[in-house]
């Protein structure tokens, strides 16, 4: 017998206290897989960025006000997932500029100390 009672949300099933307990995990698991699918190109980027306008729309005008839980959790996990995914290009992106601007710094430093060089 345990020592903390069970108290029940009014309103949840099973299923959907399974996925409030496990959501985040679920979302950010799904955009891992997904995310590697896009830097390997089997996903389009022009495809993650609509799947995630669709799941945020399908989020605000149906999910968060569906009556089942089950609905609320599954449509908030589908957003967040893929809210999370948008970030692999936008990281993608950042990166390449930040590794330009590195490899440019090193080659004016480098051209430096060639003209400079005293031979």
């Amino acid at each position: 017998m345990s020592s903390t009672p069970q108290v029940l949300e009014h309103g949840s099933s099973r299923p959907g206290r399974w996925l409030r307990e496990h959501r985040l995990r679920a979302a950010l698991w799904i955009a891992v897989a997904e995310g590697l699918l896009t830097i390997v190109g089997v996903i389009p980027k022009w495809f993650v960025f609509l799947l995630a306008l669709l799941a945020l729309a399908l989020w605000w005008f149906v999910g968060r006000r569906h009556r089942h839980d089950t609905a609320r959790h599954a449509t908030w996990i589908f957003a967040t997932s893929q809210l999370l995914v948008v970030l692999v290009p936008a990281a993608i992106v950042i990166l390449g500029t930040v590794a330009v601007v590195v490899i440019s710094l090193i080659a004016i430093a480098a051209l430096v100390v060639l003209f400079t060089e005293r031979s």
